[in-house]
């Protein structure tokens, strides 16, 4: 070893340092094929979700309307059954329903849908008297209205 070299101190060993080079930025976008095909998967089951959500709310835009009829009709049992009659007729085909009175009519709105036995005779004496049970018709109808199945 060469005795006249100076001792190097912590400094100069400090200042000798080289800064690392900064690596390349990493990519975010997915390297296999897999990946992209699992993209195009959930997009596409995204979509068809969408699709059949508004399909299934453009359907019910009957039962929205009718509910909203019903709330404004207040206790008249003649126009809570006139709600029934054009919410049916909107969901069926009018051959099926238009011919339908009494207890035809009742038995009809009881296999499409729930619909209540103390309704449906409130619903048969609805055109002759006013009062006493025309919230039992009300809560039928509108139980009705939710829960009545299309025809496909």
């Amino acid at each position: 070893m060469n005795d006249d070299a100076a001792p190097i101190s912590l400094v100069d060993l400090i200042d000798r340092l080289v800064e690392p080079p900064v690596p390349e930025p990493v990519s975010l976008a997915p390297q296999t094929a897999g990946w992209w095909v699992l993209g195009i998967l959930l997009l596409s089951a995204l979509a068809y979700g969408l699709w059949r959500f508004w399909l299934h709310w453009r359907e019910n835009a009957h039962r929205r309307a009718a509910l909203g009829e019903l709330a404004r009709t207040g206790n008249d049992p003649t126009l809570i059954a006139t709600v029934l009659r054009r919410a049916a007729l909107a969901a069926y085909p009018r051959r099926e329903v238009a011919g339908l009175a009494g207890r035809d009519w009742v038995d009809f709105l009881r296999t499409t849908g729930r619909f209540p036995e103390a309704a449906g005779a409130a619903l048969t004496r609805a055109p002759y008297a006013r009062g006493g049970e025309s919230e039992v018709l009300r809560s039928g109808a509108e139980c009705w209205i939710r829960t009545h199945r299309k025809k496909r």
